[in-house]
């Protein structure tokens, strides 16, 4: 077992206070329908909601596309496990960059914090092992890697070599009116940035490209491309190890917003030439997208 001595949490999550789990609830992602989504189509309508929810500071949990209710001040929470939360919390921790690289979490100590037990905790830690944002330390805890420009640079050309071509192709075959449809999303990415908030702007930009490259029908694609995006946006180690979003600033942010708002505009107005260089040029820059 980890020791529960490890680093307090309250140091390095910002925490003034010891609020349960579910007022650190993930945001912006939207219930998938059932039977799964129709091929090639997006479910742009509950993943807009979901993003504008968290670009307007609402906490709605990941199988939500709309806020939870809430029961004396608390959220109901349905369905979705304790462990899935915790996730999902820490996940956006890694993009705020409120969990330092180098540094190592015990999970009992969190899920103090959290309000839970050291289990849940443990297995979203695990889970991120998997994902390459912390490793395991024996009988001390999860330790957040340690992240280089190397490796940042690695995750954009291997982004921008899977959704390129993808975005190319679907500049042609794509008809005006599909595109229009992704519209909210494009503009709540907007609108997350200028709210200085860069967990909802990481799943807001995130929630865009699902989109646009769920049009291709190829959910595999969509599923690859999604866990690259989110692993561009941990954490860096400039500026004491913030989140490559959060690292960026809220100007920077909403440039990158913007570029979402022109691609979807020559995408409507079918400019492949436009469409080329936009797409290119915002995954110029790693963790720009």
């Amino acid at each position: 077992m980890e020791q529960a001595a490890s680093r307090h949490p309250a140091d390095s999550l910002g925490f003034s206070d010891s609020r349960p789990l579910a007022s650190f609830e993930p945001r912006g992602a939207a219930r998938p329908r059932a039977g799964g989504p129709e091929r090639g189509r997006p479910v742009a309508e509950g993943a807009a909601r979901g993003a504008e929810g968290a670009a307007r500071g609402e906490h709605t949990h990941a199988e939500f596309p709309v806020p939870l209710p809430r029961t004396g001040g608390r959220p109901v929470v349905r369905r979705t496990s304790v462990r899935g939360q915790v996730l999902e919390a820490l996940r956006a921790a890694l993009v705020a960059g409120e969990l330092e690289p180098g540094e190592v979490y015990s999970a009992p100590v969190l899920g103090e914090r959290f309000g839970v037990s050291a289990t849940p905790v443990r297995e979203a830690m695990q889970q991120l092992a998997l994902e390459g944002a912390v490793e395991v330390v024996p009988n001390r805890g999860f330790r957040v890697v340690q992240r280089d420009d190397r490796e940042l640079g690695e995750l954009a050309e291997i982004r921008a070599l899977l959704e390129v071509p993808v975005v190319l192709r679907l500049a042609r075959t794509v008809p005006a009116g599909r595109w229009a449809e992704l519209r909210p999303l494009a503009e709540t990415t907007v609108r997350a940035a200028s709210c200085g908030d860069p967990a909802a702007y990481a799943e807001a930009d995130r929630a865009f490209h699902r989109a646009v490259l769920g049009l291709a029908g190829n959910e595999q694609l969509v599923r690859l491309a999604d866990d690259l995006h989110r692993r561009a946006q941990w954490q860096a180690p400039e500026r004491g190890g913030a989140g490559v979003v959060a690292r960026r600033g809220p100007g920077s942010l909403v440039a990158d917003a913007a570029e979402h708002t022109a691609l979807l505009d020559a995408l409507i107005a079918q400019d492949a030439g436009a469409v080329g260089a936009l797409v290119r040029d915002h995954f110029g820059t790693p963790g720009s997208m």
